[in-house]
């Protein structure tokens, strides 16, 4: 069979790695790819919002199925477009995904089934959302409403700070649309974590635990960022905490969604803390995290195309993953200046030394090729990702892919998955 995946980043990169390894498939496709995805797969220039062309290339090319890596399309309606044509896809539907792609909607429908979360409120307007700051007190969450890639959560510590986020987002349109409306929400403690699982819209499969590291530099300090690394399992996710999540988050969620006509397939993404026996929702995700994404992958026994065929088909009863006992770890390398303006086309060196190391793999996630180089094109630009029998050997591994590799201005967390060796 052909497979088109959606998107051009190290989460797409991992699935696209992951799918071409199955016996099922044929030839694999990537819209719009990238250097690294172009080793294993054909590149096509179609960008991930361009889903009239996208659509059309799946038709003339005959495509079994497609599998949509970012959350842009999915919130723009790719799904629909497609099965209005008839053509298998593996996301949610437009009607679905509003769970990621607006943050009221999905504090609104989580107080609505039960679905542990943190106390919050929507503003507006400028002086209201003050008012609730001055009451709540800080420390305290500001987040854009709608998609920004990310970055549009700001965890204030003092007054200004949150009283200017709220500014930039109400009025100074620093996320544009995204940030026309705002949830504030009260600061959790605890550990974050990533909790993933396959859904038909009733059937819920989950997959390994994750934990995803936001904040641009060691210890969780600065500001967030699409994320600076991962590693799976995640310690924090114990066996009786696993049992809560999907009784209280995603069987709830799935059910609510349901039920508010909004049947939810794909995979879901619930963003997790987790304070000894209390777990509270933070966010859910209409898509495969990223850096998460890559891995959970490489940890994945089963071959991942019959799941995505069945959540495509409505219908993932008698579907099981397996998975190996390793543990994976994802450090992500970053351009200068990431997350705020940062540097491109800087030469990357030493991935060949890196692609020769065992039990390690490159996900290019910003790169692109200039005169025979490649080079740095993105704010997040690798994920170096590697398995080890423990946690601590995997982030040896890791850390030994990352020291062969180089660029003017590259910078990196040194602790990622340092909270997993505590426990």
């Amino acid at each position: 069979m052909k497979v088109l995946v959606i998107g051009g980043g190290g989460r797409e990169h991992a699935l696209v790695w992951k799918i071409a390894q199955s016996p099922l498939v044929s030839k694999v496709y990537c819209a719009p790819g990238n250097p690294g995805i172009g080793l294993i797969a054909e590149n096509v220039s179609l960008a991930v919002d361009d889903l009239d062309g996208l659509a059309a290339f799946a038709t003339e090319q005959s495509i079994d199925l497609t599998v949509v890596g970012p959350e842009l399309p999915l919130s723009l309606g790719i799904v629909d477009r497609f099965e209005e044509k008839g053509l298998l896809i593996f996301g949610a539907r437009r009607n679905a995904a509003i769970i990621e792609a607006s943050k009221a909607f999905s504090k609104d429908l989580m107080k609505k089934y039960q679905v542990p979360t943190a106390a919050y409120d929507v503003f507006t307007e400028v002086e209201p959302a003050v008012a609730f700051i001055d009451r709540v007190g800080v420390p305290i969450v500001v987040k854009a409403d709608g998609l920004a890639a990310g970055k549009g959560v700001i965890i204030a510590h003092t007054r200004e700070e949150a009283v200017g986020a709220v500014m930039d987002m109400l009025s100074g349109n620093a996320f544009g649309d995204a940030g026309s409306r705002v949830v504030i929400e009260e600061f959790l403690t605890g550990e974050e974590a990533s909790f993933l699982a396959f859904t038909d819209g009733k059937n819920i499969i989950p997959l390994a635990s994750a934990q995803d590291h936001k904040a641009v530099f060691d210890g969780d300090t600065g500001p967030n960022t699409g994320g600076m690394g991962a590693y799976s399992p995640a310690p924090v996710v114990t066996p009786a905490i696993h049992d809560k999540v999907m009784a209280e988050v995603m069987r709830r969620t799935v059910d609510g969604m349901a039920a508010e006509g909004r049947p939810y397939r794909g995979v879901l993404y619930a963003g997790l803390m987790i304070n000894g026996d209390q777990v509270k929702t933070l966010e859910f995700n209409a898509r495969f995290g990223d850096p998460e994404c890559q891995p959970l992958l490489m940890r994945m026994k089963s071959d991942i195309v019959p799941v995505l065929l069945a959540v495509a088909r409505g219908d993932l009863s008698g579907i099981e993953l397996e998975w190996h006992d390793m543990a994976a770890v994802c450090v992500v390398m970053a351009s200068g200046g990431y997350p705020a303006d940062y540097r491109k086309g800087d030469e990357i060196r030493g991935l060949e030394d890196a692609a020769r190391m065992e039990d390690l793999f490159v996900f290019h996630a910003g790169t692109s090729r200039k005169n025979g180089r490649i080079v740095t094109s993105g704010g997040r630009v690798l994920g170096v990702t590697a398995l080890g029998a423990t946690v601590g050997e995997a982030i040896d591994r890791a850390y030994r892919g990352v020291a062969a590799i180089s660029w003017d201005g590259v910078h990196y967390r040194k602790d990622i998955g340092a909270k997993a060796l505590t426990r």
